[in-house]
């Protein structure tokens, strides 16, 4: 049976290969390559070989003219992962745009060099270097260029070269130093010309010089953007040594210490210790106070009292207490050991943080950034001013660059004067609310103003219930462990619900205690258990379920099921009495497929998943002579995984439900691979998500494009599978499950102290009761259920407008498709907040 599929498979795609390449011979004849148009690159003036080059180039849809521009990216200072990623964006964004595209090697050090330090670069010279960690055109603190003289020698170069755009990957000195430079220009122009270094020519044609920055450090420690290129894979390396080390620990009963880098900025260890569920903490802007030793001691003391095996001590390189004396990890070992008597271990990651693979995020972020940085000083004038590439939420935005320099080394002035409030403040609200929600997770036991022990059992307060409805996804027992204590904290009893409805139904209802969530911050999948059964099987069971248990408020963790069991509920209010209290949604899915917020929980773990398999796949494809690789990757019949995973792993396609797949596509993919593997490049990667198309399966796909390569390449399929829901959960899971479950917990309580009867039952009706908790750009929206039904295309289960589409054209812009798109700018210049 299996052969005659086979059959009919081989004769179907030959017929379509018939269909689609009429020439007889197999295959249209390719169109000659715009850049594969020759012309004398040793003439002497820029704006020559400016001219030529732009005449060479592909109309584009942008609203940007980079023909006859050059640009020259740089990397300076610490390297970061993902600086490879943002090269590669800018580069092949100021190729699609019409410019000519030069990389300095070894920082401002290169640029001062001159010579074959300033490279002009062609798009497949940046291909395969998406994946890999530091930068591959190096960097180097220079300090030649430190000096006037040094920067005139690199104007000197620039202008040889007809170079007037720079984009600096840095940090705030690379991007002061940039500023300088750009502010020196004309006095730098007008004295190369009196030493008859340049012509009065070459310095009128270059009279002007574009600056646009993007921040590369893994500390995380820039004011304006929400995250830097490098600190999400930074926190990737941390979180997978803690938790390696969690199991040696716990073995032997110890103690560790862990030392992260962060000389003046606590963000990894700050975040650290929410992700993995440290028992203590030292970051430089939340210094430890006088007395500090013993107060940590007892603390840990009780934690193995608790019967605990293990504790884990998280310290930022720059750690001090508030006299400013530097706190070590070496102190802390021989504190714990000397007072308690414990085993303890010091672990120093040091280099290993900045090293290895970018993370999915990290790529991604640099992809955007890269692509705009590229756009937006292509599309600078004489006296626009040099501007930041920063992320905003979920937005790319411009800022001001020495507006957010300014504001950074105003942290540093805060901490050096010791007004550590006012470094916490400069830092931001979120760095603020992390700092807040660590004091309460890393607590043994309920406080006693609680009312609540250890074991979950409360004196006082409501009745709240936490529930998994849904496949599993990374971050859902993390959401369970922060909102089970910060109930319990707040002195609330916290009742969990295994196996989704199907456990309420059989009263799998139990009460969680402090200590019953311990370990499951790192912890993958559904601790609780989930299905995805919904309560429509038998409302009138879970409404007698619900009032058995005295359930006054209920978060329900899950993707689109989740979401549509709230929204049953909520409809139903009116017959059954049980559903009038607040309900809310923390939606939980590798899938991205729920409406009202643009990400969910899981998705993040499962991108890194994906994108790592595809490095994994790509290395192969690489070792054959040349081979390409089809590659079914989950998400129902939201794309977002194979869209997202595609631009993280470079691939040459994706294709998805909501962009119709058709013949005419599939024979322009082919062409393109076909064309690129005559060159240098000898691996292809196709994405396909699994509900991409009922008819162009996967299996069709490999096949089509196996009879279209014969003799060029060779196609291997891979179906990913059910591995993209497992692992432990990324470091943005852990960290956005714990925000929301916090804020789910003060939402609830607050909706059930609104709708209290006399008789001390709660009763509410409003939609505004029932609602979806978000990530929306950088807010946090509440969204009422009912609200999403007008904006829900139910029978696919996806939102009817999905944000992340606009990312489309960008994927395939870097992937260089023959083809003109519209592709829209993400960025406004914004001021600070």
């Amino acid at each position: 049976m299996s052969q005659v599929i086979l059959y009919l498979l081989i004769e179907l795609t030959k017929r379509l290969k018939q269909l689609m390449f009429p020439s007889g011979t197999g295959k249209q004849p390719l169109k000659r390559k715009a850049e594969d148009v020759s012309f004398d690159f040793d003439t002497d003036e820029p704006a020559a070989k400016r001219e030529a080059f732009a005449r060479t180039r592909l109309p584009t849809l942008l609203n940007v003219e980079g023909a006859g521009q050059c640009i020259a990216v740089i990397t300076s200072g610490g390297d970061a992962q993902g600086m490879n990623a943002a090269i590669r964006a800018v580069v092949r964004m100021g190729i699609y745009a019409g410019a000519r595209v030069f990389t300095v090697w070894e920082g401002y050090q290169g640029l001062v060099d001159g010579g074959d330090n300033i490279r002009e670069v062609r798009w497949e010279e940046v291909s395969g270097i998406i994946q890999l960690g530091g930068t591959v055109i190096g960097s180097a603190r220079c300090k030649d260029f430190r000096s006037r003289e040094g920067r005139l020698t690199a104007a000197k170069n620039m202008v040889t070269l007809g170079i007037t755009n720079l984009v600096v990957i840095g940090g705030d000195g690379s991007l002061t130093g940039a500023n300088l430079f750009r502010q020196e220009w004309q006095e730098l122009l007008e004295e190369l010309v009196e030493t008859g270094a340049v012509t009065e020519k070459m310095a009128k044609e270059n009279n002007h010089l574009n600056i646009v920055g993007m921040v590369g450090s893994i500390d995380n420690d820039f004011c304006g953007t929400d995250m830097t290129i490098g600190a999400d894979s930074a926190l990737h390396r941390i979180f997978e040594a803690v938790d390696a080390i969690t199991t040696t620990a716990s073995s032997h009963q110890r103690t560790f210490v862990l030392e992260v880098m962060g000389r003046h900025c606590g963000y990894l260890a700050l975040v650290t210790g929410l992700g993995v569920g440290a028992d203590y903490i030292f970051i430089p802007e939340w210094p430890v106070q006088e007395g500090w030793e013993e107060k940590m001691c007892n603390h840990l003391r009780k934690v193995r009292d608790s019967g605990r095996r293990l504790c884990m001590i998280i310290v930022a390189e720059g750690a001090q207490d508030v006299a400013g004396n530097p706190v070590t990890a070496n102190d802390i070992k021989e504190l714990v050991k000397t007072k308690l008597q414990h085993d303890a271990r010091v672990t120093i990651l040091g280099h290993v943080q900045r090293g290895g693979i970018p993370s999915a995020f990290d790529r991604i972020l640099s992809c955007r950034m890269g692509a705009e940085a590229a756009l937006a000083v292509l599309d600078a004038k004489p006296d626009t001013a040099p501007c930041v590439i920063c992320l905003d939420g979920n937005k790319i935005k411009k800022r001001g660059l020495m507006e957010c320099v300014h504001k950074t080394l105003e942290v540093k002035d805060a901490t050096k004067a010791k007004n550590f409030d006012k470094v916490v403040e400069l830092r931001g609200r979120t760095f603020q609310s992390n700092i807040e929600i660590f004091k309460v997770l890393k607590e043994v036991e309920p406080p006693v103003s609680s009312q609540c022990d250890i074991s979950g059992t409360c004196k006082s307060g409501h009745t709240l219930a936490v529930i998994n409805i849904g496949a599993p996804a990374g971050g859902m027992s993390t959401a369970v462990r922060a909102f089970v204590r910060f109930s319990l904290y707040q002195g609330h009893t916290v009742l969990g619900i295994r196996d989704g409805i199907n456990g309420l139904f059989d009263d799998k209802v139990e009460q969680l205690g402090w200590l019953h969530v311990d370990s499951w911050a790192g912890a993958g999948g559904s601790k609780l258990g989930t299905t995805r059964t919904l309560p429509s099987k038998d409302m009138q069971k879970v409404a007698e379920k619900l009032s058995k248990h005295g359930i006054q408020g209920l978060l329900v963790i899950g993707g689109f099921e989740a979401y549509n069991a709230v929204l049953e509920l909520a409809e139903a209010r009116d017959k059954f009495p049980a559903f009038r209290i607040p309900m809310v949604i923390i939606p939980a899915t590798i899938s991205n497929n729920v409406p009202g917020t643009d990400l969910s929980l899981g998705v993040d773990t499962a991108l890194n998943v994906i994108t790592e398999n595809c490095d994994r796949i790509k290395q192969s494809a690489s070792s054959a002579t040349r081979r390409v690789f089809v590659v079914e990757c989950m998400g129902g019949y939201c794309g977002y995984l194979a869209t997202m995973s595609a631009l993280a792993g470079g691939a040459d396609a994706a294709y998805i439900f909501e962009e119709k797949l058709t013949l005419e596509d599939l024979k322009k993919n082919i062409e393109h691979l076909i064309d690129k593997m005559k060159g240098s490049v000898r691996r292809g990667l196709i994405l396909r998500n699994e509900k991409c198309s009922e008819n162009y399966t996967t299996d069709f796909i490999s096949a089509l494009y196996r009879e279209e390569g014969e003799g060029l390449f060779t196609v291997r399929t891979n179906v990913l599978g059910h591995v993209q829901q497992g692992g432990s959960p990324s470091p943005f899971d852990r960290i956005q499950a714990t925000r929301q479950a916090t804020l789910a917990v003060n939402w609830l309580t607050e909706r059930i102290r609104e709708n209290l009867t006399d008789q001390g039952s709660v009763e509410t009706s409003s939609p505004s009761t029932a609602c979806l908790l978000g990530i929306k750009k950088s807010d946090n929206p509440f969204t009422p259920v009912q609200d999403l039904k007008s904006v829900t295309d139910f029978k696919h289960r996806v939102p009817k407008e999905q944000w992340w589409l606009e990312m489309r054209s960008l994927q395939k812009i870097l992937a260089k498709y023959q083809q003109h798109f519209d592709y829209h700018r993400e960025d406004d210049l914004s001021p600070l907040p």
